[in-house]
C-alpha cells in the first residue's frame, strides 16, 4: 500500500486519460454490428415484446443496429429457466425445428434475463487498472446492490463523480457452490457505474482494498445497465479469454482489454468470495455481506469480473491538494479531520475539472459475441432527489 492513502484519490491525471484518448468511428446503438458466436461454440439469446408478451429468440446475426434469428416458440422466455429445463440438447433441438424467423431492431430488445439486486464485484482485477488506481492490495471484492437495468439514460444527480466500467459479468444456471465451478454459467456485459464521490467518502483510505464504502459509491438507481445478449458459451474456459471488452464515450475509446488479462478468472473468484464470506461492510447504516445462502450463490446473482484501465478515476493527487487541506484544516475547520480535508479538496477539484460524465454523454460499451450497452447521461429532473 502506498504511503497516505494516495490510492482511490484521483486528480487531474483524468484530465490527460479523456485528452489523450483515441476518437474512432464507433456504431451507434442504433447501428451497431456485433459478431455473434456460432452455434458450435455458444447459444446465443435476446428477448423481444411480441403483443405484449416477452419471447426468447435463438440470435443468429447482429447487423447495422438489426437483430435476426429465430423464435423459440415454447420455450420459456427466460434463457435461465429455458436452459434449466432443456440444456443445451434440448435448446440445440428446438433451435433447428423452429420456423418462425425473427428480425427486430436491436433497440427494442428487452433485459435478456431477470436477475437479482444483489451482486459481487471484483475491484482491481485488472492489473493496470489497479495500477492506475494506486490499489497494492487487490484484487478485492464488494457487494453491488442494484437492480439491473437495459439500454437507455441514466439520471444525473448533482454533486455525482460519474464514472463508468465496462465488465463481463457471469450468473449461474443454479445456486452456485464455492467449492465445486460449474460447468456452464451464463454471460453477458454491464456498465458498473460508480459515484466517486460517494465512494471517496465511505472508503478507508487506508486500506481500499477492503471494500469499504464500494457499495455506497455503486449501488445508486441505474448503476447496473446490462447488454442486450445472454451468451452460454458450452466451452466456458476457451472461450471467456478472447472476450474483448471496450467501451466508448461520445465515440472516443476509453477502454479496451481481453479478459484473459484479469488477475482472477472464474474460478478463482470463487475461492476469493470463499474465503471473504464472513466480511461486513457498512451500507447506508446497515450492514451487507457478499450475498450469499448457506455457503452457495444464489441463482440470478452476477459477478461482475472487474474492468480494465481507462477509468476517468485515477489514484495519484498532487502535493498542492495536501497543503490546501492542511490550510482549511488549520484555518477553522477543525469539525473534520485533514484526512477528510484531502478527500473534500480531491472531490471539489474533480467537480472543477469537468472529467466526469455529465448529461448529454454518451457510453457505449461493446464485446463481440456479447452485444452492446448504450446509456445516455441525462440532466436531473425538476423532482428528483438525487437517488
Amino acid at each position: 500500500m502506498r504511503q497516505f492513502f494516495s490510492p482511490l484519490l484521483f486528480g487531474f491525471a483524468a484530465v490527460l486519460v479523456g485528452a489523450q484518448a483515441a476518437v474512432i468511428d464507433v456504431a451507434s446503438a442504433s447501428s451497431a454490428t456485433v459478431e455473434i458466436a456460432p452455434p458450435a461454440e455458444a447459444l446465443t439469446f435476446a428477448r423481444i415484446n411480441i403483443d405484449g408478451t416477452p419471447k426468447l429468440i435463438s440470435v443468429n446475426a447482429y447487423q447495422q443496429g438489426t437483430v435476426s434469428g429465430v423464435l423459440l416458440t415454447g420455450a420459456p422466455d427466460d434463457p435461465i429457466t429455458a436452459f434449466q429445463e432443456l440444456g443445451f440438447e434440448g435448446l440445440d433441438a428446438l433451435i433447428s425445428s423452429a420456423g418462425a424467423r425473427i428480425e427486430t431492431q436491436a433497440s427494442d430488445l428487452l433485459m435478456p434475463v431477470a436477475l437479482t439486486d444483489q451482486h459481487i464485484a471484483a475491484g482491481t482485477n485488472f492489473p493496470e487498472h489497479a495500477e492506475e488506481a494506486t490499489v497494492e492490495d487487490g484484487p478485492f471484492l464488494f457487494t453491488k446492490a442494484v437492480q439491473p437495468t437495459t439500454s437507455g439514460t441514466l439520471e444525473y444527480s448533482d454533486g455525482w463523480l460519474l464514472d463508468y466500467e465496462v465488465e463481463l459479468c457471469f450468473v449461474g444456471f443454479d445456486k452456485i457452490d464455492l467449492s465445486t465451478p460449474p460447468e456452464h454459467v451464463g454471460l453477458f456485459l454491464c456498465n458498473d457505474f460508480t459515484d466517486r464521490a460517494a465512494l471517496l467518502r465511505h472508503l478507508d483510505p487506508f486500506d481500499p482494498a477492503s471494500g469499504k464504502g464500494f457499495t455506497t459509491g455503486k449501488s445508486a438507481a441505474g448503476f447496473m445497465p446490462i447488454g442486450d445478449l445472454f451468451v452460454i458459451p458450452r466451452d466456458r474456459k476457451s472461450f471467456v479469454p478472447d472476450i474483448e471488452l471496450t467501451l466508448y464515450v461520445d465515440g472516443t475509446e476509453r477502454q479496451r482489454a481481453f479478459q484473459r488479462q484479469a488477475v482472477w478468472d472464474f474460478e478463482e473468484m470463487l475461492v476469493q468470495i470463499d474465503q471473504r464470506r464472513d466480511v461486513v461492510w457498512d451500507y447506508r447504516g446497515e450492514p451487507v455481506m457478499l450475498p450469499l445462502e448457506n455457503g452457495t450463490i444464489p441463482l440470478r446473482t452476477a459477478l461482475l469480473g472487474g474492468t480494465p484501465s481507462g477509468t476517468i478515476f485515477q489514484g495519484e493527487i498532487g502535493l498542492s491538494v495536501y497543503v490546501r487541506a492542511v490550510f482549511s484544516w488549520l484555518l477553522g475547520g477543525w469539525d473534520r479531520s485533514v484526512v477528510a480535508w484531502v478527500i473534500e479538496t480531491v472531490i471539489a477539484d474533480a467537480q472543477a475539472s469537468g472529467a466526469f460524465l455529465k448529461p448529454g454523454n454518451v457510453v457505449v460499451l461493446q464485446a463481440n459475441k456479447l452485444g452492446l450497452v448504450s446509456t445516455e447521461i441525462i440532466a436531473p429532473s425538476a423532482f428528483s432527489n438525487g437517488n
